[in-house]
This record gives C-alpha cells, structure tokens and sequence, in this order.
C-alpha cells in the first residue's frame, strides 16, 4: 500500500530551498510518529515528502484511501497526497517543511488570505461566548443582511453547513415551488455529491475517472436531464421534449469544476430566456463564484439575475458553511415559515458566521476586485506565454479572482473540449512546479484561485517557475 514518493512520467523529485519568511507554528501532538512542523533551522534543505509519505501510509488504514475527500488523493498526478502543517497569507507549508505559493485556497474561500490576522482576532473573541449555540444568534442576521445587500437575487437566505447541503435544498425548493420534478444541469458541473447531482458531474469524478457513482438509485437520477455547457440548442431540445415538466435549470455561471470555462456571449442571457418562457427557474450554484468574480457574484459581473443562488466557501471564510437564497415568494416556502423541510444543527454557526463577516467587510473595500483581476491576468498571460515560449499547446483565461488553463489548443467552452486536454502532461507540470514551490489543485478539472494576500512577487516566482517547468517536459 506504500505510495512511491517518485514523479510520474518520468519527472522525479529535485532540489528546492524553501524560504522561512513566516515561521511555522509550534508542534502539534500527532498519534502519528510523523513530525507535524518543523524547526527554523532544518527548514532549508532538499525537497522530500517523507514525512507527508508516513503520514498517508497511516491513514490508508483510518480513512478509506486516507483522505476525507477523494481529488486530495494525488490519483490523477501521482505521487501521494503532501500533508500540510500550517498556512498563512499566500503560502502553505507541510510537514516536511517545504513551502508553496498556493493557487488553491482551501478551494476558493481563502479570498483574503490563509488565516488572517483580523479573521483570527475576531474568531478568537468569539470562541469566547462559545463555539455552537443550536439557537439563533445575532451574528446569523449581520451576515443574511450583508448577503442580501451584495447578490442581486436573493432577498432571503437560509443557511447551511455546505455547498452539498445548499444544492440539496434548493433543488427541493425548486421543486416545491413549481411542483414540477425535473432538472436540468451540465455535463462536467459539479453541484455536491447529492444523489440527483451525480449525473456527468466532473470534477473529482472525472478526475478519478470514476462512473458517476455507485450507489445511487436510478430513481433519484430519473428526473436529472443534461446538456452540454454552452450548448443552448440542446436546452431547449430539452424543453421541447420534456414540456411542462422541469422545474429548474442548476449552473455553474462560471464552471470551475471541468477546469475553469466561462460562458459563450449570450449563453446565460438566453437560458434565463428560456426558463422564464418555459415556467422553470433559474438556479445559479455560486459556491464557487460567489463573492469571487464581484462582489455580487458572477449574476453581478454577467448582469443575469437567475430566481435561487447557491452559496459557500468565501461567506464561511474558510470555516464550513453554504447557504441558499433567492425570491422571497420562493424562500416563504422553507420550514417554518412555509412546508418545505430542511434543518441544521450547526446551521449559522456564530465561528463560521464571524469569518464570514469579517472576510466580507475586507472584499468590500475599493480596489479589492481590480487588484484581483490584475495580478490574475499577469498569472494566466505568464503561463500561456511561458507554455507558447516553450512549444507547448496551451489555452486559459481567467475572471477576477478565478482562472484556469488547459494543455491543448482550444478553446475550451464544455466539459468534452477539456477533455481534450493533455492529461499526462499536466501531471509532469504539477509535479514539477511542486519541486518549484508552487501549489495548483491537483486536478486538471479544478480551477485556480489567487486572493488578495497573492503579491506581485508571488505571481512573478509562479511564472518563472512554470517556464522552467514547461521548457523541461
């Protein structure tokens, strides 16, 4: 079961002397006989991953194929799975002691930078009047008001402790709301891992290159129509074929889990068009670009206003939470204000609330979104110079703070032209900008984040160490 600590594709492991510009944080116990931080002094060394290769072939025997979720797994780059040890800013450092400029950021929620000081603060004080309630708290309000004041269609939120979660109950919504059963999502869009959801869902499906799972009932997915992204002919091929009958269409505005693909011009205009002629509604499934690409999310930065908005990941800032919000007249219809049933006991959380709070205070301050956007833009346009430079096919783009690239020569507008993608490649690129200290999602379906703790300093290392990367595979 020992994974090999060697590169893939010919690509091993080479020298880096990691910087010690933040300090790591004290050790911690471990059950594990792995060392879980390391000293100042032993900090400049090799680059190895022997510690985060004890630590898997541990877990392996607690958690099934060690991790908690599967794309942590390392399976579609090779190697195992690095261990991290702490974080801080733009960077990460694992329990080998190496350091990475991270373009993950837990995912997308760490916006303004991993553990922030006043974050921290104000979680602090708050952990001081307790970590739960199970009864409504203040905090739950600040941040519904913040919520309703910042996304154009939700004039009621619910919250909840995942994106899983929201998508779950806004679908349930949607189909009490028009009594209707029938969906429509697309192919490579992730929406959590509900039964009705897992039908050509991308992300760590496709990463795994699994079926859409095991396990979940054909009734559950019966009602679970699908189209190609972009592809606005076969939606209304759907309609046309299924009147009366679907309640909504779910989207991701902007794809982040088939990698990273924006809308063709017109495409979100015309399926708002088409739902409002048809009786169904518009769901957006903003975890990902909620609070991302504006403030308002993507239905701001697009000018599309769908009727039910899925969000998390930035409103937890960096702590658990989602929520689902929309039309007043729909959100009346959620337990107990109206028969809709769903519950939480952690639902609001006041941790996960205050994190929320405090990262949204910062994104509204001015120039948040253009600094974004410009140190994203000088990213992706280094790495598709550096990829042209060195002869490689390569396409991408980015939208404020969210970007993605693809090893072929595009473009990319669904989930089959990202398939099309030099898989193999890619692994000897992830590898390699490993060795170089750079952290991307370990996935050629995911998308990248930068925050605003990303300095130009940060972006220059990446692109120079993706062109040396790039001109040696």
């Amino acid at each position: 079961m020992a994974a090999s600590i060697n590169g893939v594709g010919g690509v091993g492991f080479g020298g880096l002397t990691c910087s010690t510009k933040t300090p790591l944080p004290s050790s911690r116990s471990s059950s594990f006989r792995v060392q879980m931080s390391v000293p100042v002094e032993d900090k400049k060394r090799n680059y190895t991953l022997q510690k985060s290769q004890e630590a898997f072939n541990a877990a392996l025997n607690l958690m099934p194929g060690g991790v908690n979720s599967p794309v942590r797994a390392f399976k579609s780059v090779g190697g195992q799975p690095i261990f991290m040890d702490s974080v801080k800013g733009s960077h990460m450092w694992d329990i080998d002691g190496n350091e990475y400029i991270d373009y993950v950021g837990s995912w997308g929620p760490a916006i303004i930078g991993h553990a922030d000081d006043e974050v921290l603060e104000a979680l602090a004080e708050t952990m001081k009047k307790g970590t739960s309630f199970g009864s409504p708290c203040l905090l739950e309000s600040v941040l519904a008001e913040m919520v309703i004041s910042a996304v154009p269609s939700i004039e009621m939120v619910r919250f909840v402790n995942s994106g899983t979660e929201a998508c779950m109950g806004v679908l349930r919504l949607a189909r009490t709301f028009t009594g209707r059963e029938k969906i429509i999502k697309f192919e490579g869009c992730y929406h959590g891992h509900a039964d009705p959801f897992l039908v050509k869902a991308g992300s760590g499906v496709a990463t795994l290159g699994l079926p859409d799972s095991p396990g979940v009932p054909k009734a559950t997915t019966s009602g679970t129509l699908t189209a190609p992204y972009n592809d606005i002919a076969a939606v209304e091929g759907l309609f046309n074929s299924n009147e009366g009958e679907i309640a909504a269409i779910i989207l991701e505005p902007a794809v982040g889990n088939s990698g990273f693909i924006t809308p063709k011009p017109d495409f979100l205009e015309a399926i708002r068009r088409l739902t409002k002629e048809n009786g169904a509604l518009l769901i957006f499934d903003e975890v990902m670009t909620g609070f991302r690409l504006s403030y308002g999310g993507a239905q701001e930065y697009f000018g599309i206003t769908p009727d039910l908005t899925t969000l998390g990941k930035v409103i937890g800032g960096g702590l658990p939470v989602g929520a689902y919000g929309g039309r007043r007249e729909i959100m009346e219809m959620v337990a107990p204000a109206g028969p809709m049933y769903q519950a939480g006991t952690l639902s609001g959380n006041p941790l996960a609330m205050t994190a929320g709070i405090q990262t949204l205070k910062r994104l509204k301050a001015p120039g948040t979104y253009e600094y974004l956007d410009r140190i994203t833009r000088e990213l992706v346009q280094g790495i598709l110079n550096a990829g042209k430079k060195t002869g490689h096919a390569i396409c991408g783009g980015h939208i404020r703070g969210m970007f993605g690239f693809f090893f072929t020569e595009g473009p990319v507008h669904n989930f089959d032209d990202a398939k099309k993608s030099d898989a193999a490649k890619f692994v000897r690129f992830y590898q390699g900008m490993l060795r170089e200290g750079v952290y991307f999602a370990p996935s050629q379906f995911e998308a990248g984040f930068t925050s605003l703790a990303h300095s130009p300093e940060d972006i220059q290392k990446t692109v120079a160490a993706a062109e040396n990367v790039l001109s040696n595979i």
